[in-house]
């Protein structure tokens, strides 16, 4: 590739960010804008570029199939009555609600993928926002910090923990184990930081809970019929992989949304049009767009060449490495896409340990086994918690913040940039703080 095509390229990922930043255009434009300049100066073919898309198919797949799913019960009101359930539940007291939204989001979030839990919960927060008079983009930014904190209690919760935890051999009961803890202090400083970062729906005292709109749910029988279709996609989000046949949670997720939309049509409760007309397609074009950028990246040596910053600070004290990893990720999560920098970050780390001689060369071929010693592994468990909680930084950082801003704008509100660091960065950096304790005391002061 020319030095100008990589030049290019560079440049415009960065002018994106900066679009994203500056908000002088809509997230997804600057995106496909983007992309579509790599494919227009040949760093990409529209083959390549495609095929970046196409190497990311489950993560589509599986937000397609649950918007669809979701979409598919609007008319049935279910979203609206639970809204109202959870304010008469927290008795009308804002700060019960908050606790009560970390709570259920933190439960919800240790099953299912984090973007999984917010495409899930956030139509419940803007009917719930308007019912107790608050402005819903804070509770829906708290959702999804909640959401990326609590996907640390299981491998499971966040794609970076588990591409790195199935690239070093840990199992589901390890992480449980060794990492569980950090998702738990990651969701315990979000509790404390509650009444400085929402001080005004903290305060929030409804006194007229009567007056409350009581929405009635609609078509009972079709409710019940998609309970069970929610209950099937639920079930095989968490065994599908393990059955004998394994099925992924995209294809579960498609098979639902298939279902669904069977379901509505044949129940006459919405037509398929109108369904497939309100998924969230600009979401989903955002990510196809970055998906695309990220493989220009890749394809330019831009991501390797950064991620070479890492291999020229370690030194031999891996405590320091590890506070000095979770840092580097941490950040750079928060500007980047957390998935393909944890891959590409993750063969650096392997290039490096074989390097400094702490394993063989045979690690870095295809499928090896990850034998590692005990005293560099703390430095892949440092890359899931800094790739998992810098990605609460930014609007940009992981999939489910996009998601949240994507649930916002159907429902005529914006969540900005600026609005969305206002939150996320002392989140972030308070976290990463508290991180950077519990891998000292964890793994090199009471290592067990």
């Amino acid at each position: 590739m020319a030095t100008w095509q990589i030049t290019v390229t560079g440049m415009t990922f960065l002018l994106v960010l900066v679009l994203i930043m500056t908000e002088w255009v809509h997230l997804t434009v600057a995106a496909l804008l983007g992309a579509m300049v790599l494919v227009f100066v040949h760093v990409l073919s529209l083959g390549e570029a495609v095929g970046y898309i196409g190497q990311s198919y489950s993560t589509l797949a599986l937000f397609f199939g649950v918007m669809v799913l979701v979409r598919a019960f609007e008319p049935t009101k279910i979203f609206e009555y639970w809204a109202t359930q959870m304010v008469l539940f927290a008795r009308g007291q804002g700060k019960r609600l908050l606790l009560g939204v970390v709570g259920l989001t933190t439960v919800v979030t240790a099953f299912l993928p984090n973007a999984t839990t917010v495409m899930l919960l956030a139509p419940l927060f803007p009917t719930l926002a308007e019912e107790i008079g608050v402005d819903c983009v804070p509770l829906l930014i708290l959702l999804v910090i909640t959401a990326n904190s609590g996907s640390l209690l299981t491998l499971v919760g966040d794609p970076v923990t588990f591409i790195i935890g199935d690239a070093i051999g840990m199992g589901f009961l390890e992480y449980f184990w060794r990492l569980s803890l950090a998702g738990v202090v990651a969701v315990g400083t979000i509790l404390v930081m509650l009444p400085w970062l929402f001080p005004k729906t903290w305060r929030k005292q409804l006194t007229n809970l009567e007056q409350l709109p009581h929405p009635q749910v609609n078509h009972p029988l079709m409710l019940t019929a998609g309970s069970v279709i929610v209950l099937f996609v639920l079930v095989f989000f968490v065994v599908g992989e393990y059955l004998p046949v394994p099925m992924t949670p995209a294809g579960v997720a498609l098979m639902g949304a298939t279902l669904a939309l069977l379901l509505a049509h044949n129940s006459k409760i919405d037509t398929v049009h109108n369904i497939l007309r309100d998924v969230d397609w600009s979401t989903l074009i955002f990510f196809m767009s970055f998906f695309v950028l990220i493989g220009g990246l890749e394809k330019a040596g831009i991501i390797q060449q950064l991620s070479q910053v890492m291999a020229q600070v370690l030194g031999n004290n891996m405590a320091l490495n590890a506070l000095l990893i979770l840092l580097l990720t941490g950040v750079l999560s928060s500007l980047v896409p957390n998935i393909p920098l944890a891959v590409a970050m993750l063969a650096l780390l392997n290039a490096y340990l074989v390097q400094e001689g702490w394993v063989s060369a045979a690690i870095l071929e295809p499928g090896a086994q990850r034998e590692l010693p005990a005293a560099v592994q703390p430095l892949f468990f440092a890359m899931m918690i800094g790739g998992t909680l810098g990605g609460n930084g930014t609007l940009i950082g992981a999939s489910a913040n996009i998601v949240a801003a994507g649930v916002a704008e159907q429902h005529g509100r914006r969540i900005s940039f600026g609005g969305f660091l206002l939150y996320g960065l002392p989140v972030m950096i308070a976290q990463l703080g508290t991180a950077a304790i519990f891998l000292l005391v964890r793994f090199f002061l009471l290592p067990s």
